[in-house]
């Protein structure tokens, strides 16, 4: 456990010092921006998509047929980062879903997927080894972490915990309502 906890300090250490202006090679720069992020399954259906860019619908659309379609069709031998016109496009697979990731040309393709895995493991938590189904069945808490993980683009929170506590305190103020309303 002493191990694992000092893994995970390093994690967050990493990811705050990125988050704070100044990538792993000291120089200040804008914080790491992320375009979009994509949950695909294997047959290509988006599972989830968050928006970080302004996009028209037929232009979220082409871009999510594009991405879903580099990443199934890329062998699970080769790298995890695509180039795709001037941005990155970054993906991990867990189990039967691709996480994806859009960021800018500069970025630091191993951060993003140590905020993809972060955002996994989040949601492991709160789902208890989550799946596919609770992805569809529960898409709005799969939502609301990603809110309190990233706020318009950028890195908010890197404390599973607070993440954690913070979903929590939202589900008891949705279930607060609903037993007011069984006992009238």
């Amino acid at each position: 456990p002493e191990c694992r906890q000092r893994r995970d300090n390093t994690r967050i250490e990493l990811l705050n010092f990125r988050f704070f202006g100044e990538d792993c090679f000291g120089s200040e720069d804008p914080l790491e921006m992320f375009h979009f992020v994509c949950l695909i399954s294997r047959q290509g259906k988006v599972r989830l998509a968050k928006w970080y860019e302004p996009y028209t619908n037929k232009e979220k659309a082409k871009i999510s047929r594009e991405v879903t379609n580099m990443v199934l069709n890329r062998s699970p031998k080769l790298c995890n980062f695509l180039e795709w016109k001037n941005l990155k496009v970054v993906s991990r697979r867990y189990a039967s879903l691709y996480f994806v990731a859009c960021v800018d040309e500069k970025d630091n393709e191993l951060i993003t997927l140590e905020i993809i895995h972060h955002f996994v493991e989040i949601l492991d938590r709160y789902f208890g080894n989550v799946c596919e189904l609770d992805l569809i069945f529960n898409f709005h808490k799969a939502y609301y972490i990603l809110d309190e993980l990233m706020i318009a683009g950028e890195l908010q929170e890197t404390s599973k915990k607070l993440i954690l506590r913070t979903v929590a305190q939202q589900d008891q103020l949705q279930e607060s309502p609903q037993e007011s309303r069984g006992e009238l």
